[in-house]
């Protein structure tokens, strides 16, 4: 008896060759926009000089204009006299209305001190309501030999306290010890009729306390206590090396502690700003 051949089964379609490459520009798309966000906010990619012009007066893009500042600055370092062309943008950018902007102006200024009104610009920002901005600019006033700007350099050592800017309840915070950068969020504050308000560190750090979920704060009542930055210090007391006096001493003498939040460098670089204070009362 002959039997009967198995049915064989319908073999199985492959992808089309139009879904092959759909899946192809899908995962090429995946990997580039990561890239092309990278390549458009790293500072380190080098502007040609119309771009850096273009990028100074870019006034809807702040990270342009922060990022050309960073690379005048690398060339003024460089003493590249191309830098000089754009001087009176710098001199300018000290009124700009973005803080980080008028922060990174103040350091780039402070690269030279023959620079056509950087020094009358720097002492309006010794004013600014951004104690970064007047830390970074007293920090340059110092390359000038002026020491004009100690107290705001003094300001930098210490720790930054926060209160609440209306009465209400804590909805959400960070835990102490962690680090934060400048403008970070540190807590969310709940008021009035529903309303929240985000409570953002003014400098760069490390919590040293916060207000726990679920307290209760009334206006003007501290939130939270930020240390500033181990680099913020170490700038700070180089710079009180050089103008700082016997009255600064208070705020140095705890960063020569042996504590595990202190690092080597800043307990030495407090001791020797010491050393130098002291001789100079003599």
């Amino acid at each position: 008896m002959e039997t009967e051949a198995p049915l064989s089964s319908p073999a199985k379609r492959g992808a089309s060759r139009t879904q092959k490459l759909l899946f192809f520009l899908t995962a090429w798309l995946i990997c580039l926009m990561p890239f092309l966000f990278w390549w458009n906010t790293w500072f380190g990619r080098k502007l040609t000089d119309q771009q850096l012009n273009e990028y100074l007066h870019d006034a809807k893009k702040p990270r342009h204009i922060q990022q050309a500042l960073v690379q005048v600055g690398e060339r003024i370092t460089r003493r590249d006299a191309t830098a000089k062309q754009w001087y009176p943008d710098l001199v300018q950018l000290a009124a700009a209305p973005v803080e980080e902007v008028r922060n990174t102006d103040a350091w780039v200024m402070g690269q030279d001190t023959t620079g056509a009104g950087f020094h009358d610009a720097l002492l309006k920002m010794l004013n600014d309501p951004s104690p970064m901005v007047r830390g970074n600019a007293a920090l340059s006033l110092v390359r000038f030999g002026d020491a004009s700007g100690r107290p705001q350099i003094v300001m930098l050592l210490q720790p930054a306290e926060i209160t609440a800017p209306e009465s209400g309840r804590i909805v959400d915070a960070d835990r102490p010890g962690t680090a934060i950068r400048q403008g970070g969020l540190i807590a969310k504050l709940q008021y009035g009729h529903e309303q929240t308000a985000e409570i953002r560190s003014p400098i760069p750090g490390r919590i040293r306390s916060v207000a726990g979920t679920g307290a209760n704060i009334v206006a003007g009542e501290q939130i939270a206590v930020i240390d500033p930055s181990t680099e913020q210090v170490w700038e700070a007391l180089r710079a009180l090396y050089l103008v700082g006096q016997s009255d600064d001493l208070p705020a140095i003498l705890p960063y020569e502690r042996d504590l595990p939040d202190i690092s080597n460098d800043v307990r030495q670089q407090a001791a020797e700003a010491e050393r130098a204070i002291r001789e100079r009362v003599k």
